[in-house]
């Protein structure tokens, strides 16, 4: 590292009021300079959504006393995109992160979380990024035993590096009886959402759904996974990137009559 504070841009999908953020600005400001851009609302579920029909409102907060804020009526990624280009457009993050989110995102969670598009984001960018996840859904969880992996992790991107165009999942489990058991480098589970749609009805006789499901993990016996690290009480870190081309099916794509 060198002798200069790194700036981190700290973001989320929860809003900016959320615990997970708040722990995550007052980790960073061991290890930095901290700018926060989130969005003022949450924003779970939002993938990498962008906002292109509607104006984007960005506005200073003073939540977080000297660090400057702001909130942003946007997804998790126009507020990467409006930190880069509008409030530190004369200076580029060191690194960028997402979090504490209040509910994993292992596996194929990735797909659909605005933790992780934050992340994905900067990456684009070509700016380390981590997202951070805790597997507890609950409004005031408890991320006191992540504390020192978030450091250890964060403190490494930034004096090592990571490969440009790729981003950090980082997932804890819920806090246990037991400390957490170290870090785990690990590859994305093969594990999808198995959705139910529960169809109601209101008071005016009007059809609507709330999304349900289970999480099924296909990986159940394979030890090099995320899921397995959660559920063996180690923090799991796989190294993600937003080039979605399967390359192992060019060759036969190749061999079509096309």
């Amino acid at each position: 590292m060198s002798d200069h504070k790194p700036l981190i841009l700290v973001t989320n999908d929860d809003g900016i009021t959320a615990h997970g953020i708040r722990t995550l600005v007052e980790l960073m400001k061991q290890l930095g300079s901290v700018v926060v851009v989130a969005p003022n609302s949450p924003q779970s579920g939002m993938g990498h959504a962008i906002t292109i029909a509607n104006p984007i409102r960005l506005y200073p907060s003073d939540i977080y006393g000297d660090v400057p804020a702001y909130e942003c009526s946007g997804t998790p990624a126009d507020c990467v995109k409006l930190a880069k280009h509008h409030v530190l457009k004369d200076r580029a993050p060191d690194l960028v992160v997402s979090g504490i989110n209040h509910g994993s995102n292992s596996s194929i969670s990735i797909l659909y979380s605005g933790t992780m598009s934050a992340a994905m984001e900067a990456a684009i960018e070509g700016i380390p990024a981590i997202g951070f996840s805790l597997g507890d859904f609950t409004r005031q969880p408890d991320f006191s035993h992540a504390y020192e992996h978030i450091l250890r992790i964060a403190r490494n991107v930034l004096e090592q590096g990571i490969k440009r165009g790729t981003a950090l999942n980082v997932n804890f489990p819920a806090r246990s009886a037991e400390p957490l058991k170290g870090i785990r480098i690990c590859r994305q589970a093969n594990a999808k959402w198995q959705e139910v749609f529960d169809e109601r009805r209101d008071p005016h006789g009007r059809r609507y759904f709330w999304l349900a499901g289970d999480f099924v993990n296909f990986d159940t016996h394979a030890e090099d996974t995320d899921e397995y690290a959660l559920a063996n009480n180690y923090t799991s870190v796989v190294p993600c990137q937003y080039d979605l081309t399967a390359y192992s099916m060019m060759d036969t794509l190749k061999n079509w009559n096309l």
